[in-house]
């Protein structure tokens, strides 16, 4: 992006933007810019500082913002003359969100979108905060224009000591102990600790749904037997899957809760929840037979196959929106004389019971939230209303897409994908996620390098972060297991090589590639979050790989686990995704290797269904992948070898001896 000119930032550039988000401000007053070193260098040659707003298109706060200061032409006056106004889509430049949420937390204690920070010309923040009513907006604006012009002394000083602390923040880990089973024992007593026990999840409102924790308890239950980390993961997945953070109706899950109960969501819908949630809830399925974890992992994917389908490209859009005409939850919420105006009496007054539908309601101006406590008697009764309420329901303004497609969220999905396939014997879901991996290899992957995001069928110009790389190589591992395919191992083999060569330091990981964009400081994140660190999701997809024979990438994730496990020492609810590659690893992690003539084979199918969670599982004849090195079928039958490390079991011709020699290694 060039100024050859200062005209051109004294209007709104953003209908130029690739980012759904970014074009949601096109018609603002506001003169905002994209970022862009121009854009930083324009504010030099003015000597003003650098308004950064950043958010993204689900955010409800982040369009009450809008609405009352960026779309008025006071305060568009104000931050026109005195500022360069930059708007910044979070999703699709995770290295500057990470970098001046940082800076927001560390000086306010908290934050959350819209972010609002005032940066010198350099790129260094000196001043952060979140949402501003119009009036408080107004207010900081003379305020930070003032102490610019008059005490700059004060900037500098304040800019210096946020950016020093910024780059210790940054500093890599300096390794904690090895990794053992007594270290993730108590990583996960540390977690239950918090357990909220009698609403399920962890710690207070709000609540985010745990999606990584939660498979990291499961597959310590699967090393351990631990009842009490399968009943915590079954108590918070029951609790989410009853309450109002679950859409009753279309499936898919809001993004948090604003309660303890999970009733009233913050109702956008993200794919990064959904996918790392199917992956958890099919899971759970398979590893229990629980009906409600098999009914919600098949709403939820079907969810993800319908309304967040990138059309007909294979692909899955980032999110739909919390508002729809301007009002939060507006689509989703009922009430009673709502369900009886589409159901009539009899059915009305039966669905407000099953769906707790009161009469002075959980939400806003009487309506609730539709929750499940319990299954009705009469499924098909429950059928035919679900069926009427969504129909009456796609009659109302909908929610707004973001059909930005990102490449790492895709990833996730693949993955959840390919594994619900097994757990739901749902051969479709694994064409669904064999589609998506085609398109993102063919539009994303530009050059031998990711790509961050598209949109319509095109690819931005955005470069792709670690969790890019990682994401994806996961899931291509994962359709190669359950297919045998040498191309997807080449090319996740291909991604992680380049993850090594661009954003590996000596074990430890850095977000951004050592060839992109130069900002105030290298970003890394440790911490897994809403999403698993990109370094936690090259770790999985290394040692992975490396467990299909390539040694160099399992000394690689034995390096990152002992560089990161001190997150399982002193933080493990912000390591839940290090908690899962961790007790994979700790099992060898377990391998199956079915000698067979085809994917049709009945003991390959047992062998996907009862493996446990970061289980290897290959099939094909004798020698056709490293695990099948020597290993063909026996007496003419297909045999499995269950192996952990380089140890292997005797093999076994039949899916009850397989079960009873998988439960001997768990």
């Amino acid at each position: 992006m060039e100024y050859p000119n200062a005209e051109r930032q004294n209007v709104n550039r953003l209908a130029e933007a690739a980012s759904p988000y970014l074009r949601q401000h096109a018609d603002n007053p506001v003169h905002w810019q994209q970022w862009s070193p121009e854009t930083l260098a324009e504010a030099a040659r003015r000597d003003v500082p650098i308004l950064l707003s950043i958010g993204y298109a689900a955010c409800h706060w982040c369009h009450v913002m809008a609405h009352e200061s960026f779309e008025d032409d006071d305060v568009a006056a104000v931050a026109n003359a005195d500022f360069v106004c930059v708007k910044v889509d979070r999703e699709e430049r995770p290295d500057l969100d990470t970098i001046y949420m940082n800076a927001t937390v560390a000086l306010t204690g908290q934050g959350g979108w819209p972010m609002t920070c005032f940066l010198t010309p350099d790129g260094r923040p000196f001043f952060c905060g979140t949402y501003y009513p119009k009036a408080s907006f107004l207010q900081l604006l003379s305020a930070v224009t003032d102490t610019w012009r008059n005490r700059r002394d004060e900037v500098e000083q304040a800019a210096g000591r946020i950016a020093g602390e910024l780059r210790r923040l940054a500093e890599t880990l300096p390794g904690g102990p090895p990794i053992s089973g007594e270290l993730c024992d108590h990583a996960v007593n540390t977690v239950l600790g918090s357990e909220d026990t009698a609403h399920g999840g962890f710690g207070g409102a709000p609540k985010f749904p745990p999606s990584a924790l939660l498979e990291g308890l499961l597959r310590h239950h699967e090393r351990t037997g631990s009842p009490q980390a399968l009943a915590a993961a079954e108590r918070t997945a029951t609790a989410m899957a009853r309450g109002g953070i679950y859409d009753q109706l279309a499936g898919g899950f809001a993004r948090y809760a604003v309660d303890t109960a999970w009733v009233v969501p913050h109702f956008e819908k993200m794919l990064y929840d959904n996918a790392l949630l199917l992956r958890f809830y099919a899971h759970l399925a398979r590893r229990t037979g629980s009906a409600l974890a098999a009914r919600v992992a098949g709403e939820t994917a079907d969810f993800l196959l319908g309304d967040l389908a990138a059309g007909d490209s294979g692909l899955f859009i980032s999110s739909l929106d919390a508002d729809a005409d301007g009002r939060e939850g507006s689509s989703y919420v009922w009430t009673r004389a709502q369900l009886r105006e589409v159901l009539g009496e009899d059915d009305g007054r039966w669905a407000a019971e099953v769906f707790t539908v009161t009469e002075t309601g959980t939400f806003e101006d009487g309506a609730s939230v539709l929750q499940r406590p319990t299954d009705p008697v009469d499924p098909d009764r429950l059928s035919r209303v679900r069926a009427a309420l969504l129909e009456a329901r796609a009659r109302r303004p909908q929610p707004g897409r973001d059909d930005k497609v990102v490449t790492a969220w895709n990833g996730l999905a693949i993955t959840a994908l390919a594994e619900a396939s097994v757990a739901l014997d749902r051969p479709d879901l694994l064409d669904a996620a064999n589609r998506c991996a085609d398109a993102l290899l063919a539009t994303h992957l530009v050059d031998g390098r990711l790509r961050r995001a598209g949109l319509d069928g095109s690819v931005g110009v955005n470069p792709g972060v670690l969790e890019d790389y990682g994401g994806l190589a996961v899931g291509l591992l994962a359709l190669h297991q359950l297919t045998g395919d040498p191309d997807r191992l080449a090319a996740a083999s291909a991604l992680i090589d380049t993850a090594l060569a661009h954003f590996a330091d000596e074990g430890s990981w850095f977000d951004t590639a050592d060839d992109a964009e130069t900002l105030m400081l290298r970003p890394a994140t440790p911490t897994d979050d809403a999403t698993p660190a990109g370094a936690s999701l090259i770790t999985e997809a290394l040692l992975t790989a490396g467990h299909l024979g390539a040694n160099q990438y399992a000394e690689a994730a034995s390096a990152s686990l002992h560089r990161y496990s001190a997150l399982l020492a002193r933080a493990p609810r912000a390591a839940g995704h290090w908690l899962a590659v961790a007790e994979a690893a700790l099992r060898g992690p377990l391998q199956i290797a079915v000698a067979c003539d085809g994917p049709d084979s009945e003991l390959l199918a047992a062998a996907r269904r009862f493996a446990p969670g970061g289980a290897i599982v290959v099939g094909g004849p004798a020698d056709s992948a490293a695990l099948l090195a020597g290993r063909g079928r026996v007496d003419g039958r297909d045999a499995a070898y269950v192996c952990r490390g380089k140890a292997c079991d005797l093999p076994v011709g039949s899916a009850a001896e397989l079960a009873v020699a998988l439960e001997s290694r768990v």
